[in-house]
């Protein structure tokens, strides 16, 4: 049984929509399921996908027991034409190797992020279409089921390497409330190999181009410079950010969206 719940959705924080959705879904589950919700902007998939590897991958002596990450990012963008009767991607339902459970809508790069740490990838028959706001009508009674460990909500087991698109490279994954532009470039890459901390670097993003320092952490740059080391995020295989101490990356950079190009070059 899941103990606790990662709610991922791209409503505004305090949006009535979350209102509506955990209402619904604490009438399904057990009284002692906690629930934490967290947002991303408005069809954002990029940093669905991005947070839901940071809250699922997360070493067990951070966690929580039996987690379930349900992330609820449904932009109706894999068909063009018009949808009849508010039909959308459908819900899938992952197992990991770490033994966390996954619900998450079948759209854009969601689960890319934790596409090598899934061990089975399921269908639902959780109803596509019939309401606009499935995630209130609904996605719920999956959540429930799956918290109880009851799956009789689970269809088809699919393959994982035809469903789930590749984590994608050099762009911008997350951006956090303090401005600190988190990319998707990672620890390993042969594009970080030659560089040591004080080493200066153009970076551009978008039509932004700025002059960053290459740190270790985020207190040993002077007050205002631009750094970019190894972030918080990505645990054993930590992600590279851009910060700016004592102020904000995003600023510098004209609040890049998630998936906007990162390039790195010599200063």
């Amino acid at each position: 049984m899941s103990s606790f719940i990662h709610l991922v959705c791209d409503y505004a924080p305090g949006d009535m929509a979350w209102a509506e959705i955990v209402a619904a879904l604490s009438c399904k589950l057990h009284d002692d399921t906690r629930i934490h919700t967290t947002s991303v902007h408005a069809f954002d998939t990029i940093s669905t996908g991005f947070i839901l590897a940071q809250l699922a991958l997360t070493p067990n002596k951070l966690r929580p027991s039996n987690v379930l990450v349900f992330a609820n990012t449904a932009p109706r963008r894999d068909r063009k034409e018009a949808r009849p009767n508010n039909e959308g991607e459908g819900l899938l339902f992952a197992t990991l190797k770490n033994g966390v459970q996954v619900l998450a809508v079948n759209a854009g790069n969601s689960l890319s992020f934790i596409k090598n740490d899934i061990q089975e990838l399921w269908s639902t028959n959780v109803e596509e279409q019939g309401s606009q706001f499935r995630s209130r009508d609904y996605f719920p009674l999956a959540v429930s089921k799956a918290s109880r460990s009851d799956f009789s909500f689970i269809k088809n087991k699919l393959a994982i390497a035809e469903i789930v698109p590749d984590e994608p490279k050099d762009i911008v994954g997350y951006v956090d409330s303090f401005g600190n532009i988190k990319t998707t470039i990672r620890s390993g890459d042969s594009k970080l190999e030659h560089l040591t901390p004080g080493t200066r670097l153009k970076i551009s993003i978008g039509s932004q181009s700025k002059t960053a320092t290459v740190a270790t952490g985020s207190f040993n740059i002077l007050e205002g410079d631009l750094a970019f080391s190894p972030g918080s995020s990505g645990h054993d295989k930590r992600y590279w950010e851009l910060f700016k101490r004592g102020g904000s990356a995003a600023d510098e950079f004209a609040h890049p969206v998630a998936g906007a190009a990162v390039k790195i070059q010599p200063a």
